[in-house]
């Protein structure tokens, strides 16, 4: 299974780009650079003049394949949420029991990808990128024309897998998607305060641990709902 997932060539929304990155080996550089300079500098600092010098290229040509900084960072929130929905797929497809499924897609919130690797666009630096710089791509002016143009298609349909999971152990529980929504971006936030705001989280809480705070605040929540 993660020999197939490592060659799979993750697709997104179209509007995200001006050319498909992975149709030509100057564009894979693009994406692939563009991933590790984002992490590095943030969006604030990142500009396609640093990106052409990264890859020894010009800005006219990364300016074919993106319409601006933001786009690029849309569009690799984009491919990481739909790498993730592939692995809740993959990772599901032998489990009968919901509630087990429902653990999966909280680890992969929480944790990040069960199948870590992909020859296109490393899953790894993809998931720091969104703990660090994702809330910067959704948190703009822009916001209601880019979901109206489906930009954000890749996130919801992560979201929607594993809230149809919580309507299938509690069909009377009111606010899957909401509580799906709340677990994605806090337990983002929790990895991001971790390495970042100490005091605005548990120190003692590992991985594990805040594995097991999500999942206990799910099951309790979709249970007495």
């Amino acid at each position: 299974m993660e020999s197939i997932l490592r060659k799979l060539r993750v697709e997104v929304n179209s509007n995200l780009y001006l050319k498909d990155p992975f149709s030509s080996d100057l564009g894979t550089s693009i994406v692939q650079s563009a991933a590790q300079l984002l992490l590095e500098v943030g969006l604030e600092n990142f500009t396609f003049k640093k990106l052409a010098s990264h890859i020894g290229s010009t800005e006219a040509a990364i300016y074919r394949y993106f319409e601006n900084k933001h786009k690029v960072l849309l569009y690799l929130n984009a491919w990481y949420w739909a790498w993730m929905e592939y692995n809740l797929v993959y990772a599901t497809a032998n489990l009968k029991d919901p509630e087990e499924r429902l653990a999966v897609g909280l680890k992969l919130m929480v944790l990040g990808p069960v199948y870590p690797q992909n020859d296109h666009l490393d899953p790894l630096v993809l998931r720091q990128l969104v703990i660090h710089e994702s809330l910067k791509a959704y948190l703009t002016k822009s916001v209601d024309e880019e979901e109206e143009s489906g930009m954000f298609s890749q996130v919801y349909k992560f979201s929607e897998r594993i809230s149809s999971i919580i309507t299938e152990i509690n069909p009377e529980y009111e606010f899957p998607k909401t509580l799906v929504s709340t677990v994605l971006e806090a337990s983002l936030l929790q990895s991001f305060n971790a390495m970042h705001l100490p005091n605005l989280t548990d120190q003692a809480m590992g991985v594990e641990q805040r594995f097991n705070f999500f999942h206990q605040l799910v099951t309790k929540t979709i249970n007495n709902g």
